[in-house]
Order: C-alpha cells, then sequence, then structure tokens
C-alpha cells in the first residue's frame, strides 16, 4: 500500500495535518510573497518599485516623521533663550547689532524680549520656553540645533529649499528622494505619506514633489477627516463586482505588457493602479482610531473639549500608526484655523501661542508614544520651519524671517538625546558657531537611514543628481 493510500484510509489527527502540512504552510507563504513582488509574473520582471531595498551601511533608523512648522516659528521665543534681549530690549538693533538686513519687509523695529519664560527641562537642563511645556518633558529625547541657516527669506523659495535642497521648482522633494533609494516596508499604502492639517505651504504640491523621479516615489496627500484621499470607498456596493472589475484589468494589463514587452512608464502606471485599490481596504483602517485606547487618545490631545489639539493630535497618532505599517517618510503640516501659521509678522504672542497650543501636547504624545512601544529607536522625528524670525520687532509687535541663524530639533532614530549643538549670537541673530546648512540636514537624515547622500542619484539631464546637490556634511556630533 502506497502511504498516500494509508493516509486516506486512516484520519489524519490535528497534529499529524500540522506536521505533514508544515512545509506547505511555507510554500504557500513565499508564493504569495514573489507574487507580491512581481518576480513569478510570466515572462516579465518585478515591477514593484516601491519593494524594500538594500541600504548602503546599517541603519539607525527605518522611517522619518518630519514635523513641517510652516511659516517660520521664532527660535528665540522657543528653544534658544537670549538673556541679552532682556537686558537690551527697546534698543535700536542697528545700536546693538551693527548692520541688520531686512529680508521681507523694511518696517525695522526695536529689539523685542521674548514674551516667554524659559525653563530647564531634563536631566540636560535644556531650556525651553512656556510655549511648549509638554515637549520640554521630552527634553532629554531631543537633540536640538540652533545655528540652521537657509540661502531663502521668501516662504515660496525656502520651502522648496528646505523640501527638495534646491530653490528651484519641480526638484524631488526629500521624502521622494527617501522612498526612492529605500522603497517601502508596506504593501498598501505609499511609502511616502502627506498628512495636511488643513494648511499646504507656499509653494503648493511641489514641496511634496517627485520632480525627475518617477512618479511612483511622490508624497501623497492625506487630508484631515473620515475619507482622507479621494475616491477611496470602492465604487462597487458589491466586493465581489469590484474585485472582479480589477481582475479584468489585471488581465487587460498584462496583455498589453505581454505585447509591448519590458515598459517602464507602463509597469509604473500599472503598480501604482494596483497600489490605489489596495488603499481602499488599508486607508479606512488606518485612519479609524476608536481601537485605540482612552488613555491613548488623550496622550495626543484627542479628548480637548476645545478643539486646540485634536486635529494635529489625530494626525500624530495616525503618524505613529503609518509607521507601525512600514512607511517610509511621513510628513506633518501645520493645522488649518490659527491665522497665517508661525508667520507672524504682527501679533506674535497670539499667533504663537495659537500655534504651539495647537502642535505642543500632540508631539510630546508622539514621542512618548512611539517610545513606549518600542519605535522611538527606528523613526527619527524631525521638527523645523523653513526659517525662524528676526530678534527685533517688525513694527511693533510682530518678528520679520531670519535665514541667518534658527533652530530646528531632532529626536530618536539615532541620534543622541538631551543635547544642543551650534549658537547663534547674543542676540539670535545670525549663526555664529558650527553653522548648519539645509543640506547638512539632509545629509544627516539620509546617514541615519543607511544611505549615503554622496550616493544616492539619479541620472537626468546629463549627471548624476542627488538631493544634496554637491554639497552637505552629516552631523556626526548629533549622531548616538
Amino acid at each position: 500500500m502506497f502511504p498516500c493510500q494509508r493516509y486516506l484510509s486512516q484520519p489524519l489527527s490535528r497534529r499529524q495535518m500540522l506536521t505533514q502540512g508544515a512545509n506547505g504552510f511555507g510554500a504557500v507563504a513565499l508564493s504569495s510573497m514573489l507574487a507580491n513582488s512581481g518576480a513569478l509574473a510570466a515572462g516579465t520582471p518585478a515591477t514593484n518599485s516601491l519593494a524594500p531595498k538594500p541600504t548602503h551601511f546599517p541603519a539607525k533608523a527605518k522611517h522619518i516623521i518630519f514635523l513641517y512648522m510652516d511659516g517660520g516659528p521664532s527660535q528665540v521665543d522657543t528653544f534658544d533663550p537670549k538673556p541679552m534681549l532682556e537686558k537690551h530690549h527697546g534698543k535700536s538693533p542697528y545700536e546693538v547689532l551693527g548692520k541688520v538686513e531686512p529680508t521681507q519687509f523694511a518696517n525695522i523695529g526695536k529689539l523685542l524680549k521674548s514674551p516667554w519664560a524659559f525653563k530647564n527641562y531634563g536631566e540636560c537642563g535644556l531650556s525651553v520656553s512656556d510655549l511648549f511645556p509638554h515637549v520640554g518633558t521630552c527634553a532629554d529625547e531631543l537633540a536640538v540645533v540652533r545655528s540652521v541657516v537657509s540661502q531663502f527669506s521668501e516662504h515660496t523659495f525656502a520651502n522648496y529649499f528646505l523640501h527638495s535642497g534646491s530653490g528651484l521648482q519641480g526638484r524631488p522633494s526629500h521624502g521622494a528622494w527617501v522612498s526612492y533609494g529605500l522603497g517601502s516596508e508596506c504593501d498598501d499604502l505609499p511609502a511616502f505619506v502627506v498628512l495636511n492639517g488643513g494648511l499646504i505651504p507656499p509653494g503648493g504640491m511641489d514641496c511634496f514633489g517627485s520632480g525627475f523621479l518617477p512618479a511612483a516615489y511622490q508624497g501623497s496627500v492625506f487630508t484631515s477627516g473620515e475619507a482622507p484621499v479621494a475616491n477611496i470607498r470602492p465604487s462597487e456596493k458589491s466586493r465581489e463586482i469590484q474585485d472582479a472589475k480589477l481582475a479584468l484589468m489585471r488581465r487587460l494589463d498584462q496583455s498589453r505588457l505581454a505585447k509591448l514587452g519590458h515598459v517602464d512608464a507602463l509597469e509604473s502606471a500599472i503598480a501604482n493602479y494596483e497600489l490605489a485599490a489596495r488603499m481602499q481596504t488599508a486607508v479606512p483602517h488606518l485612519t479609524d482610531l476608536r481601537s485605540e485606547t482612552k488613555e491613548t487618545q488623550e496622550l495626543y490631545g484627542l479628548n480637548d473639549e476645545f478643539g486646540n489639539t485634536r486635529q494635529f493630535g489625530r494626525n500624530c497618532l495616525v503618524a505613529r500608526r503609518l509607521v507601525e505599517r512600514g512607511v517610509r517618510f511621513i510628513e506633518l503640516t501645520c493645522p488649518g484655523g490659527n491665522g497665517d501659521r508661525w508667520d507672524q509678522h504682527g501679533g506674535l504672542v497670539d499667533g504663537h501661542t495659537k500655534n504651539a497650543k495647537s502642535v505642543d501636547k500632540p508631539i510630546a504624545g508622539l514621542i512618548k508614544d512611539l517610545k513606549a512601544r518600542g519605535l522611538l529607536g527606528e523613526t527619527l522625528i524631525v521638527w523645523c520651519g523653513e526659517f525662524g524670525r528676526t530678534p527685533f520687532a517688525q513694527g511693533s509687535d510682530g518678528r520679520d524671517h531670519n535665514p541667518f541663524g534658527f533652530t530646528i530639533w531632532m529626536a530618536g532614530g539615532g541620534v543622541k538625546g538631551g543635547v544642543t549643538y551650534g549658537a547663534t549670537d547674543d542676540f539670535g541673530y545670525r549663526a555664529v558657531e558650527n553653522k548648519v546648512e539645509i543640506h547638512d540636514l539632509h545629509a544627516t537624515m539620509l546617514h541615519l537611514l543607511g544611505m549615503d547622500h554622496t550616493k544616492l542619484t539619479y541620472r537626468f539631464s546629463g549627471r548624476d543628481m542627488r538631493l544634496t546637490d554637491v554639497h552637505g556634511h552629516v552631523l556626526k556630533e548629533i549622531l548616538a
């Protein structure tokens, strides 16, 4: 009697079935993985342009959450205290600073001390203003860089520069470069997601575009609300009809490919359509926060009865969920409803207070939640604007743009916590110690993801292009 006949004649126990079928389960899983990567497509190469790619060297971080404070938060009112401003408050900046350069408007007023007090937080004693009491409790996780400079003092070009390393419109954004270099660990969501709080920055969608890189790497913008992506709900009431339509489209696509052979543009388009179909299932689950505990929702400020933190808190919580699903680059824009972003040419106290109140608790909640879940070590958080503000007033109660020295901070993802790097002068006007260019920030972000910024290139217009162009140095002093 053959073994198979004996097995058929004698019922198997559950233990026997699992023992004899174990290798088959592995084969089923492997077949699914190979099919998803395109490796089993007959006669065609893999078409998943977002498949995970090897790093240049071991990475400290797998994901980036970029907290973009559009408009330019004032460094001397947030993370760079200046006692000399208090001492010389009300004096002429020409008398104290010497040369003063109007950047946006020429209405230069007197030196203006910070309306907010500073306190020391954490074991490191980091000085943080009363605008950010919740972020202050995370001081020992922060690497604060106080000497960043920009080449541009106008919002649109400074936004392009911060996001793409170039003041020219249409260059690939840093998120696009990251998804191009690393691919994604997520099959049913884009590698680069923008969580729009309500305000697209000056420069518009080009701040998140793929430029000359393939379109698969551009940012996908999610809006607030139950349907963050257009047409995210299936068009058919019946799932069977929807699946049948998708299957038909897949057969037609494969038939076209069989006739034309390997065509990058067509294969990329097919991959994008298939990703969009998978998103119809993934996105509703992603943005349904009812499964989160009350404690977690409170941590992010979702239960704020006045709604000050609810919008940005929701996006911070969704960002954590995107990290859990393997999305590479997540950018959060400022919440709407607070006036003109962080761009307070007038009404400094009112504008900065409202903006800080909207984001302070959610950002601290994000840091603490990631740490509690063991995700902070593999997630780099970057907080910054496109430039800072002047230490002297614009008119009587505002501050002008200041690209000559401003503050950003990073946390998690391989940076040292509880450190400060660089310095501005005694009044917070110009970087005077360890000046940091935007290219250095980009080089450091890529380094922490395991990529050498000089080797991450794309051939375009007759030369090898890169995010940092011919510039950029890794900020090794703040690396863990």
